[in-house]
């Protein structure tokens, strides 16, 4: 009996198993579904990447090509760089010919014409300082003031009444400041102070 009842237990669950599609054919159509969306995603991915990539390539070489620019606009700049100085400068030497000419009338006076050299010399003069001022370029204040050695130079020391001593009695040579950096040290000669009295008498034995 046992033997006749497994044997028809297997029968029935071959005939269950039997009875529409078998599992395998279940899992193809998802599958092939799944596989179908990964090819489409991995397309997309790519698809993106590369657009990434040319963007990315792009502003690349725009970034080469503003670099190339600035370094072209700085090569430049360097090479032309006192354009604007010696620009403002020209009229200066315009000044200083006019001046020279007015001194050389050969129907004035020598008298008229040196004054009309020195005349025209002390406007250029006046137009180049207002050139300096304008690009920053002021000079160093000196005379009657206490020597300072990271601004001035001295030549020598001379005796003075009037000047107190380790001050500035004239300066031989002025110094200059470009913006708040010392251009040139003045050139001065520094006061060592009253001459000392002699005695009555001519000097003691």
């Amino acid at each position: 009996m046992n033997g006749i009842h497994n044997e028809n237990d297997v029968q029935d669950d071959i005939e269950i198993t039997g009875e529409g599609e078998s599992p395998a054919e279940n899992l193809e159509g998802p599958a092939e579904v799944e596989a179908v969306d990964i090819e489409k995603e991995l397309a997309n991915a790519l698809e993106e990447a590369a657009s990434l990539r040319d963007k990315m390539l792009r502003l690349a070489a725009e970034s080469e090509n503003f670099k190339k620019r600035m370094e072209r606009e700085r090569i430049a700049g360097l090479k032309y760089a006192g354009e604007q100085i010696f620009r403002e400068i020209l009229p200066v030497v315009d000044n200083l010919e006019r001046a020279i000419s007015l001194g050389a009338v050969e129907s004035a006076s020598p008298e008229k014409n040196l004054t009309a050299m020195l005349e025209g010399v002390g406007l250029t003069l006046k137009s180049l300082t207002g050139t300096l001022e304008k690009f920053e370029v002021k000079p160093v204040e000196s005379v009657g003031l206490p020597f300072d050695p990271n601004k001035q130079e001295a030549l020598t020391m001379e005796a003075s009444d009037t000047v107190p001593a380790s001050h500035v009695l004239y300066e031989f040579e002025k110094g200059y400041y470009y913006k708040d950096r010392l251009l040139r040290p003045a050139r001065v000669v520094v006061s060592s102070g009253s001459a000392a009295p002699q005695p009555e008498g001519g000097k003691k034995e």
